[in-house]
Formats: structure tokens, sequence, C-alpha cells
């Protein structure tokens, strides 16, 4: 298994989980430190390894009158800030080759969206940025077509890769998460994480933006976590039905303690199992 190095955070299949978590929209600098400061305080309470999470542009909503977002420029003085004050990694989306570079300035991690994880001039531009490079398996896509993807982003010499899954389209509106694609996508040695939130979005389904069952996320981490992957990646909101994106499928901050208390009792359960799938 490779592990990837992302400043005081190692994530690696055969290492203690990372919880990449935060708001689906960054709000503003306030909302950001609120949220950053309780889950570094979840997770170093159970021993998780954290990564903050925000998008400083929501690019593909549904309809053309989502809120976007923050922008480029105030959202990444925000990720800088949450960096300087809790020591942690961060995370955001890129969306354009043009993109890669400013933002693998501040921040740890460059995310391909699902949408977007085949696009060969974005995937290099990720690589040749030197930033690691977490990729969301698009919902179109089978676990073992990743392997082509990875080697796009191998041939810029950057091996620093995560692979994600989200769920997979199944029929309009809906998505399945098959968790035969976490192993699957373990057989190209780097990181898995699973995308425990947006597994359970239902895309477009409230007809000018995205639904969701909250409820099931919990379990669809718990689920994937008991295979010995690397990471899960959770949104979460203080108030998710007023959330500005993706609310429907958000994890309430509230109960991110005893979510990641559980997560992390079955982590450390798969993790001393010598024998994997």
């Amino acid at each position: 298994m490779k592990d990837v190095s992302i400043g005081p955070v190692t994530a690696s299949n055969d290492r203690p989980l990372t919880v990449i978590a935060g708001p689906c929209q960054l709000e503003s600098l306030d909302h950001a430190r609120m949220i950053a400061t309780e889950m570094a305080r979840v997770c170093d309470a159970h021993g998780a390894q954290f990564v903050f999470k925000g998008s400083y542009d929501k690019a593909n909503r549904t309809s053309l009158s989502g809120k976007r977002g923050l922008g480029m420029d105030e959202g990444l003085a925000i990720h800088a800030a949450i960096k300087a004050e809790f020591g942690c990694p961060v995370l955001t989306d890129i969306h354009a080759p043009d993109q890669c570079t400013p933002v693998a300035q501040v921040c740890d991690i460059l995310q391909i969206p699902a949408f977007l994880c085949r696009q060969t001039d974005l995937l290099l531009a990720a690589g040749e940025s030197g930033a690691a490079v977490n990729i969301k398996k698009g919902q179109f896509l089978a676990p073992w077509d990743m392997a082509n993807v990875v080697t796009k982003v191998e041939s810029t010499g950057n091996t620093k890769l995560m692979l994600t899954e989200r769920g997979v389209s199944f029929g309009y509106n809906a998505l399945v998460a098959d968790m035969r694609s976490l192993p699957e996508m373990m057989k190209t040695g780097y990181p898995v994480v699973m995308d425990a939130t947006h597994a359970v979005a239902q895309p477009g389904g409230l007809g000018g933006s995205s639904g969701g069952q909250r409820e099931f996320a919990p379990a669809l981490a718990r689920s994937a976590v008991a295979l010995g992957i690397g990471a899960v990646f959770l949104e979460t909101h203080e108030d998710p039905d007023n959330a500005p994106s993706d609310g429907p499928n958000m994890i309430k901050l509230a109960d991110m303690d005893g979510v990641i208390k559980t997560l992390m009792a079955i982590d450390k359960i798969a993790k001393e199992d010598p024998v994997r799938l």
C-alpha cells in the first residue's frame, strides 16, 4: 500500500483513518472556523487524522440559480487562515486547469469533482501542481476504470493520489454505493476514500436542486470503514436544512462526535485484522 504524506497527515489504507470534513460550500471565515474547531476537537478526541474541506465554487449546481460560493480569492484566504490556525491540511475542488497552480499555493489537496474525473487536461494540471490530488470516481465509471485516471496523473510524476467513491448512477435522480468498488480501487495501492455524504445525494431530485437522505450517510461510512479504507469524506453543517448547498445529505455537526467515535472503533478492528478482501 502507498502512503500519501500531506503535511501532518499520512493517508494510507494501512494507517489510522483520515477524516476529510467541512461544509459543502464555504460561507465565511467565522463559519469555517466554527466547523473546523469542532471537527479538530472530535478528531483529536478519537484519534482520527483531520483534513478540512470547503468549496469556494460549486460549479456544477443543478440550476443556474443555485448559489455557487464565495469565489477563489475569498475562498483561498479562508483556507489559508484555517490551515494556519489549526495546522491541518486543507482541501478544495478545482474545475479548470488554470485554477490548479494558484489553488495549490494554498491548499494541500486538489479535489477533482466526479463529473470531471476523465478530463485529461484538468488531471495533468492538477498533477503538475505538486499538490496531493483526490479524484472522485465519476457516477458513470466502473471502479476498475479508475486505473486509467490514475495513469494520467502519474504521468506528471505526482504519486500523491487518493481515490474517492461517491456512488454510481442508479436510474434517474438516484445513486447506489457498491462496496465492491472500495477493495477494487485499493488494488491501485493508493488510499481509498468513501464519500458517505454525496453517496446519499439524490442528484437533481428536488427539481431545481439535489435532494438526499442524510440518515443513511453514517451507515455507508461504517460499512466502508469496515473494509480498511484510508479515509472517509463527510460534509457537515450546524444547520443542514438551511445550508446553501447539499443540505439534504450533510451530517449535522452536533452528531459528528458520535459518528467519528464509532468509525474509529471500526477502523481499529479492520486494520488490526490481517485478512483483507
